[in-house]
């Protein structure tokens, strides 16, 4: 059989297993070693926990797959099973288990020998207890606090889960494994990790000693497939009208800043708004960790990369976008700006490079603009606050604001024009906005999206020079005969 290694297989099998199911000669029925113990909480709790799995692993589970796992490794080679096609590694585990169950003649029923046989693979191949959170594609966040905390995002509400690690040692391996696909590692020279799984989701890692409790592990997952603005507006996150307006923004290459809070939708929102760019345009991407995911041919993509060991080699954010300004780019587009970078990404809207999209964390179209003039402020830029704020203005033509509201809906709230000057304050208008009304019986917030009635904005010569100026005008008609009395 493939991978196994030459005269270890009878020492293996002969070794004495610890058997964890405590079979009395009276008893005839003894509980199955896979069956799930009901966790106290459950008990305690009037609502029991959100469970992913019919119960949890019990201590005896994971003491029996430890052992087996053990004298797996020692039988196969596990090196080489990552280099087979997935399913026949699986096959070659599920073989090599099932004569280990049955050279100890471990009581283990069909299903159980098979559940114990998919966390085997999962383990190996994978990304362990993680894989079936992996495989939903209604899940938006993992968040692994240590070994026996897991918690998931579904519909906008954290919940807990029942799933969990054997220990510590399993999460940590599972979490190298992760950030080394990448080239990157977590260990206590260093702590803190960002990086990516092969779909684009994005990883966080933060080990000990940082991490107190364990390793920290939050994974942003990404739906297989993309949003769409038309499903945005089914979902309630836009009006049809704004939705058409966003699109013609896109379209005409209005310089955009996505501004919202964490989870608020930024980076599917900024998914949506590519769709409408150009297929020949050449577009440069920078990421933390990439995690866009544009369809266009012409798309560059480029990452930041941390210090090695030596704490020499490191690529900031603001070292990929003074490259990209090098590289004849049509369009750039920074995943998430944080910090000096800033400055450079309004040079680059301000000198030719119009249509380019950035997002960034405030709570509102204004404090998005405190925010911009106080990371080129901070980046250590001697210039006047008036001279900063002019540049803001030369180079943001519309803030798009998102928002999660408190039962988990995430709405745009704002569409924004920076229109100007007026002395030393930015002047801006709102183009549609999102009005809470209350909430029902059901704790549901009730909102409606509203047209301020603005009937030409600042990007009215801008569409007319991309010939959208027709479907701009029927689109604010639209939006205007929508406006409640």
């Amino acid at each position: 059989m493939f991978g196994r290694r030459n005269g270890l297989e009878e020492d293996v099998l002969e070794r004495p297993m610890l058997h964890v199911v405590a079979s009395k000669p009276q008893d005839q029925n003894p509980r199955p070693l896979a069956e799930p113990a009901k966790p106290k909480a459950a008990q305690k709790a009037a609502e029991p926990r959100f469970k992913l799995v019919e119960g949890g692993k019990t201590d005896e589970y994971f003491a029996l797959k430890k052992q087996i796992f053990g004298a797996l490794v020692e039988i196969i080679d596990v090196s080489q099973l990552t280099n087979m096609q997935p399913e026949q590694a699986r096959i070659e585990i599920r073989d090599v288990v099932g004569e280990i169950v049955a050279a100890k003649k471990v009581a283990l029923s069909t299903a159980e020998q098979d559940e114990l046989v998919g966390d085997i693979c999962n383990d190996v191949l994978g990304y362990g207890p993680l894989e079936p959170l992996l495989a939903r594609d209604d899940i938006a966040d993992i968040m692994v606090n240590g070994c026996n905390r897991i918690f998931i995002e579904v519909g906008g509400k954290i919940r807990e889960t029942d799933i969990r690690f054997r220990d510590n040692a399993q999460l940590l391996s599972i979490c190298q494994r992760i950030v080394s696909q990448v080239g990157r590692r977590v260990d206590e020279a260093s702590p803190i990790c960002d990086a990516r799984l092969a779909d684009g989701s994005r990883v966080n890692v933060i080990a000990p000693p940082l991490a107190i409790d364990g390793p920290a592990l939050t994974i942003r997952k990404f739906k297989k497939d993309k949003l769409t603005l038309d499903q945005l507006v089914k979902f309630g996150a836009i009006s049809p009208e704004g939705a058409q307006i966003l699109q013609i923004i896109g379209r005409v290459r209005c310089n955009i800043v996505i501004s919202g809070g964490t989870g608020s939708g930024k980076t599917t929102l900024l998914n949506c708004l590519t769709n409408y760019i150009e297929h020949d345009e050449r577009i440069v991407t920078c990421e933390d960790a990439a995690e866009l995911q544009l369809q266009q041919p012409h798309v560059v993509r480029l990452e930041t990369r941390p210090p090695n060991l030596e704490g020499q080699g490191q690529i900031t954010m603001r070292d990929l976008v003074r490259n990209c300004l090098r590289m004849r780019p049509e369009r750039i587009i920074v995943g998430e700006v944080r910090g000096p970078e800033a400055f450079d990404l309004l040079q680059a809207m301000n000198t030719g490079h119009d249509g380019s999209m950035g997002t960034l964390h405030a709570n509102s179209p204004r404090e998005c603009l405190s925010r911009l003039e106080s990371m080129i402020t901070m980046g250590g830029f001697a210039l006047p606050s008036r001279t900063i704020r002019e540049m803001i203005c030369a180079s943001v033509d519309v803030i798009i604001q998102a928002q999660r509201l408190r039962d988990g809906s995430r709405r745009i709230t704002h569409v924004t024009e920076v229109l100007g000057m007026e002395g030393d304050v930015i002047i801006t208008q709102d183009l549609f906005v999102y009005d809470l009304l209350g909430e029902d019986a059901g704790g549901k917030i009730l909102g409606r999206h509203r047209s301020t009635g603005i009937g030409r904005p600042r990007f009215w010569d801008r569409a007319r020079y991309y010939g959208e100026e027709k479907r701009l005008a029927a689109a604010l008609d639209a939006a205007h005969a929508s406006i409640p009395a």
